[in-house]
């Protein structure tokens, strides 16, 4: 029987230090600018990558990692803007599923977030992924989180206007610009995903006062939901 690999991604550098920090025996390859740091974690065969911001960098990270290394799960870690009123800085929402916030066809007829001609446009999450990071969660402690629907686009939200209607129409949890990308890639090649959030402002404008900081943080918080997870893997 095969070595699973899990593929672990995040955007920015610090939403993937703690993890390379990890990393025993550790390979790094070059693809598409992108460098894949092969490795252990727990004993655990990974593969971290940074895929820069945008749906597009994470979409071509997401299919390299299927492609070149093999990956049978895809963890993608990092913060977001809060949409869900019940959620503070430093709170986690895991993914129940993925969605284009920025894909519009309305004109068209289509509902806000669809993909034309496509079955499904809002992807689900894996369920024994959820379920694990749920369990890292509550035995970690010290912090609130859902289960909810993680909106992408390759926006930065910061209105309250918009926060209200990500929420009330497409009741989004929460928003950032990477999930959806590798939550498509991920169901176009039958690999399970989720996606661990932790929210580093509101979404409403005031992100500039502190967001590296919380950056940072937040951070640090989802990589410990994603420790204790490779952990029981």
């Amino acid at each position: 029987m095969s070595t699973q690999v899990i593929g672990l991604i995040g955007a920015m550098d610090e939403e993937i230090e703690l993890l390379l920090q990890q990393l025993e025996n550790k390979d790094t390859t070059v693809k598409a600018g992108v460098s894949y740091a092969a490795g252990t974690i727990h004993g655990k065969q990974v593969v971290v990558c940074k895929s820069g911001v945008g749906k597009v960098n994470a979409a071509v990270t997401t299919q390299i990692l299927i492609d070149a290394f093999g990956v049978s799960k895809i963890v993608f870690t990092g913060v977001a803007g809060a949409l869900h009123p019940e959620l503070n800085i430093g709170d986690i929402v895991i993914s129940s599923s993925c969605m284009q916030h920025d894909m519009d066809v309305t004109p068209l007829g289509y509902s806000k977030g669809v993909i034309p001609y496509q079955e499904v446009s809002d992807f689900p999450a894996d369920q024994a992924l959820i379920t694990l990071a749920e369990e890292a969660c509550k035995e970690l402690a010290g912090g609130h989180y859902i289960v909810g629907k993680v909106l992408s686009g390759d926006q930065f939200i910061a209105s309250r206007d918009t926060v209200q209607m990500l929420y009330s129409e497409l009741n989004g949890a929460c928003a950032e610009m990477e999930g959806s990308a590798v939550a498509q890639v991920c169901h176009m090649n039958a690999v399970p995903y989720v996606v661990i959030r932790s929210m580093s402002d509101k979404a409403d404008g005031s992100a500039h006062v502190n967001f590296p900081e919380f950056t940072v943080k937040a951070s640090k918080r989802s990589h410990e939901i994603v420790n204790h997870m490779l952990s029981r893997l």
